[in-house]
């Protein structure tokens, strides 16, 4: 026999102080989180197309300001001209913009990426260099695209906060959202190190598919409205 579940709305009659003690515990939240997420994504392949550390690095360096579709659509033809350091360091930045035109701030983006690739020629014998710190130091590359490198190119615990990543964490009460930096810490802090590089993929899933920017505004997803059953204001997020 199916159970009808009452509809009566104990939230009438209740202030906002009052109904805090119905929303989950944060022990709790990140415990819903691991499971949701697992349950929906158990395979969490890299969104950007790439067949060996060179092309990941350029890959996520093209997804700033950009989309992973817009970034796959035009990563073929540079990537046909240029699979590696040494034949992306024989092209101009000319050569690389005509490949990459379409992703946003891509002349920007084509100069370090031909900058770059001369650095790896020069100082890592064509190589991605597998540290944090040299990752960090060449043209265009940022906390978040090394972070990406390190955990999906060499399988190092990291959780690179993108602006997917951010706004969950919000919504879900799990960081003060002050910026990145502080919901990347936070994160790090609640969830085990040996779930952080999955973990990272299945949140960025999920906030394109359930929870996005437009929409749901803590209050509409399954994770959102579990964590916080009677929550009736939309969550203001701060921005990455």
């Amino acid at each position: 026999m199916a159970v009808v579940w009452p509809s009566t709305d104990f939230s009438k009659g209740l202030n906002r102080q009052s109904l805090r003690r119905f929303d989950l515990r944060k022990f709790e939240r990140v415990e819903l989180v691991q499971r949701v997420l697992e349950e929906l994504y158990p395979d969490t392949p890299s969104p950007l197309d790439h067949k060996n550390n060179f092309e990941l690095l350029i890959a996520v360096l093209l997804s700033a300001q950009c989309t992973d579709e817009r970034v796959n659509m035009v990563t073929p033809d540079l990537f046909s001209k240029a699979p590696n350091a040494y034949e992306m360091a024989e092209l101009t930045a000319d050569e690389i913009l005509a490949s990459i035109k379409s992703c946003g701030l891509a002349p920007k983006k084509s100069r370090a990426i031909a900058k770059l690739s001369r650095i790896l020629v020069d100082t890592y014998s064509g190589s991605v260099p597998e540290s944090f710190d040299d990752l960090e130091s060449l043209p265009g590359v940022g906390h978040k695209t090394a972070s990406v490198v390190m955990s999906q190119g060499f399988g190092y615990p990291a959780f690179p906060v993108d602006t997917h990543i951010h706004r969950l964490a919000q919504r879900w009460g799990l960081t003060s959202g002050r910026n990145v930096n502080q919901t990347e810490k936070d994160l790090k802090r609640l969830f085990p190190e040996m779930r952080w590089n999955k973990l990272h993929l299945q949140m960025i899933f999920y906030g394109r598919e359930y929870c996005l920017a437009r929409s749901c505004f803590g209050l509409s997803c399954h994770i959102c409205k579990t964590c916080y059953p009677y929550r009736k204001r939309p969550v203001i997020t701060k921005k990455a």
